[in-house]
């Protein structure tokens, strides 16, 4: 009997990101039909772990790439209709336990709309966030030094 390795999933729209999480694993077989049917076999110390998905619309399997990596199995899956799907599986029912949301890879649907016309990119709002929070930290440090002067001022006067 064979074990289901954790699959994450995120995706844009044009593309689904899907993650195998499984360490050191060997025999590798990954197949991506276009009708969206993603299958993934592999054995970990002997073990077999297994994966079957029906995903929720078809792929262009010619466009997907797949990277098998020390750590994960990372297939980018080029969707044939550039639309965000409503979930990842065809079936509408509760997924099976072991598909998470990546979260490192998730943006939602606005921010993705939002960069195409032409906004900042991830990385220039980072930046910024980083820069403010420099900022930040400049007034808070004046604010504390003006507080102090005026705490030394008062005492001594007395």
């Amino acid at each position: 009997m064979s074990r289901h390795p954790t699959v994450k999933w995120a995706q844009r729209s044009d593309k689904v990101y899907l993650t195998v999480d499984l360490a050191d694993a060997k025999d590798v077989k990954v197949n991506l039909e276009p009708e969206g049917e993603f299958s993934f076999f592999a054995t970990k110390d002997g073990v077999p772990y297994e994966v079957d998905l029906k995903l929720f619309d078809r792929i262009n399997v010619k466009e997907s790439k797949l990277n098998i990596g020390a750590r994960s199995i990372v297939y980018v899956a080029k969707k044939l209709d550039k639309k965000w799907w409503q979930r990842l599986l065809k079936e509408d029912a509760k997924p099976p336990a072991f598909l998470k949301v990546d979260w490192d890879k998730w943006i939602d649907e606005d921010d993705e709309n939002a960069d195409e016309a032409g906004h900042e990119d991830h990385d220039d709002k980072e930046k910024k966030r980083k820069k403010r929070k420099k900022s930040k930290k400049k007034k808070k440090g004046l604010l504390q030094l003006i507080a102090q002067k005026l705490r030394f001022a008062c005492i001594s006067k007395e």
